[in-house]
């Protein structure tokens, strides 16, 4: 049969509008919308009939029951929706009636057509509200990552439900003081509630003063809270590339991190007056540095970056050590690759295993007979106290086993966490 006889067909199987006339027969030509499709076939088949052109009203349509003339008052529910909400990028979805959904596959049937003939409803729906929705907001449609989804359900009428996808906001944060952490750290014995069972009830965890925290403050804590404010979200989710020990500092060029905020009203804060109003409130205790917008891809690239590491270190010896011994024991360790089963300081919370880790490079020098400050860079996952300590054999070689003294790191400070190839500083990578 021919497409003229075909669109007969379907148009002779009820009050059918010009959408629904086109849509069996979208894949047949491009660059018209279903309505002007199924006008000029309606119109040729008219014509071929020497019959007057008659188009039913898309309200009288038994197959989309009316919906294919309300595309501009869905259109318009959702700019309405999306009203006080900054984004570039959306979406459409829809909830089609399963009446409309089996009217199609009747009208298809009915006519002799393949029930995947042309495109559905659903996708007709999305992409005429998604259209006009464009031109409504001056934004631009995205189908892999938009800034918000926009759900319409045809069954309740009105009923526009508008997802918010998250913004994300990229830096390298400087711990300048010792003993707070990067994130918050619930306390242990009261599971972050702040309360304990005493002889009179419930009364302050005494282990963390009735706070639910084992740190008063952390990195988290100093950051989070000023994007979340300043992108008018409902939550922020801080991603480090790794964490160093709570009594470490991290210095020189910071830690990569990512601040997730949930359901934000404004993505593109000025990140030059966001850096600078947390650097004023964490009061030097932490900073930030290389603020910038960056894109859901970095929480990932962050959480999963394969880093090396740079140290310095304090380190006090059991008993006096010489120049020439230090220097020895420091050549041996200078590129060695090291067997590190689990430290005990953490085996509570990591596998039991043996880990091997690569020395890179490592640099001693004696502040007298029993200190000395090191340099190190190795490979990440290397715990570098107890490459120094030896942890009772857990980690060898090891500083003080070379020695043959007791070794410990006294005040240890992160210098740099870098990923190879990664140009984490460069705002179109993290636009990518």
């Amino acid at each position: 049969m021919s497409v003229i006889e075909d669109a007969r067909a379907v148009a002779d199987a009820g009050p059918v509008c010009d959408a629904c006339l086109g849509r069996p027969f979208a894949d047949r030509s491009f660059g018209l919308t279903n309505a002007e499709r199924g006008k000029g076939l309606r119109v040729a088949a008219a014509l071929a009939d020497d019959e007057d052109y008659d188009a039913p009203d898309p309200a009288d349509c038994w197959v989309c029951e009316g919906y294919a003339g309300q595309f501009d008052e869905w259109a318009e529910r959702v700019a309405e929706a999306v009203d006080g909400v900054e984004f570039g990028t959306y979406q459409v979805g829809t909830r089609v009636p399963p009446l409309v959904e089996e009217n199609e596959r009747l009208l298809r049937e009915e006519a002799g057509l393949p029930e995947d003939a042309g495109e559905s409803f659903k996708s007709e729906f999305n992409r005429e509200v998604g259209k006009r929705v464009g031109r409504l907001t001056d934004t631009e449609v995205d189908f892999d990552r938009p800034d918000v989804l926009a759900l319409l359900n045809l069954e309740r009428e009105g009923d526009v439900e508008v997802q918010v996808n998250p913004a994300f906001v990229y830096g390298r944060y400087r711990k300048l003081q010792r003993d707070i952490p990067q994130t918050e750290w619930p306390c242990r014995e009261c599971g972050g509630s702040g309360k304990q069972l005493g002889d009179d009830g419930e009364e302050p965890c005494d282990y963390c003063g009735g706070s639910g925290y084992l740190y008063d403050e952390s990195v988290e804590e100093l950051v989070a809270p000023h994007v979340r404010e300043a992108m008018e979200g409902e939550e922020a989710v801080f991603h480090g590339a790794g964490r160093e020990d709570v009594d470490a500092r991290m210095l020189e060029s910071g830690r990569p991190f990512v601040v997730e905020v949930k359901a934000p009203g404004r993505r593109s804060p000025d990140t030059d007056d966001l850096q600078a109003r947390i650097n004023e409130a964490a009061d030097g205790k932490a900073e930030v540095r290389h603020l910038a917008l960056a894109t859901h891809e970095m929480v990932e690239r962050v959480k999963e970056l394969d880093a090396s590491k740079t140290y310095r270190m304090d380190v006090a010896f059991g008993d006096a050590v010489a120049p020439d011994a230090l220097a020895e024991a420091v050549a041996d360790l200078d590129g060695a690759t090291v067997e590190q089963f689990t430290p005990e300081r953490v085996d509570h919370r990591r596998a039991s295993v043996t880990r091997t880790r690569e020395v890179y490079d490592i640099e001693a020098e004696l502040d007298d007979g029993t200190h000395a400050t090191l340099e190190l860079h190795g490979e990440g996952g290397l715990y570098v106290k107890e490459l120094v300590s030896g942890d009772g054999g857990r980690t060898e070689p090891s500083l003080a086993d070379l020695l043959g003294v007791d070794a410990e790191v006294t005040a240890l400070d992160v210098l740099d966490v870098r990923g190879e190839d990664e140009p984490f500083d460069d705002p179109e990578y993290l636009r990518e």
